[in-house]
């Protein structure tokens, strides 16, 4: 078995946004009085759409669902204002999806943001270039936790899961890409994305199934 492509998770792997979407957030929730803590950003919302997080706020807090729409654009608007402001570009990125995209790996993203959010990072980030694919939560009837935005992305980049290793970040996005059947990269930070742990893991996953 031989990996033939790589798929990156994008906030908290590819970029540090989860702080500008738990700002973007409550800046939109305090229009209508409602806060979530950061321990619960973290530990209850992070890696799940927008709209999923407001529905987890009805359900648990009462927020009227009629707002969704208009918190869901006012989220999406203050993250762009966000990404303008502080998306910059990681040389340690730049330098690792280069030397994958040289050596005929095939490369994709795959987030549960929104695709104008994805395209956007990526340009500021300077990655759009190496990128085959992108598949945001717009595209897949069901975003991460299920597997369907691995699924599409290997789909899309014309190999089988089993030879696709995703790079994640969260539980969310684990349970999505092992249910996909995708060999897996755990890391803690966009700091832990870098050429040769990547390589490793791709050596590692090539091993164990020979």
């Amino acid at each position: 078995m031989t990996i033939e492509a790589v798929v990156f998770d994008m906030d908290g792997v590819l970029i540090d946004a989860k702080d500008w979407h738990y700002d973007a957030l409550n800046r939109a929730l305090e229009l209508f009085g409602f806060t979530i803590s950061r321990a619960d950003h973290l530990s209850t919302f992070d890696g799940l759409p927008t709209r999923r997080k407001l529905e987890m706020l009805t359900q648990e807090r009462g927020l009227p669902r009629a707002l969704h729409g208009f918190l869901n654009d006012m989220k999406q608007q203050y993250t762009t204002d966000q990404v303008h402001l502080k998306c910059r570009p990681l040389f340690v990125h730049e330098f690792a999806l280069s030397n994958l995209k040289a050596r005929g790996y095939k490369l994709g993203l795959g987030s549960n943001s929104v695709r104008s959010s994805c395209e956007l990072m990526m340009q500021k980030s300077a990655l759009m270039p190496y990128l085959d694919v992108i598949v945001s939560n717009e595209d897949v009837a069901r975003a991460k936790p299920a597997p369907d935005i691995y699924l599409k992305a290997c789909d899309a980049l014309g190999v089988s899961p089993a030879n696709c290793l995703v790079v994640e970040d969260n539980p969310n996005g684990i349970k999505a890409a092992e249910d996909a059947g995708c060999k897996l990269l755990v890391v803690n930070s966009v700091h832990d994305v870098q050429l040769d742990r990547i390589l490793g893991a791709i050596a590692r996953a090539e091993e164990v199934a020979i």
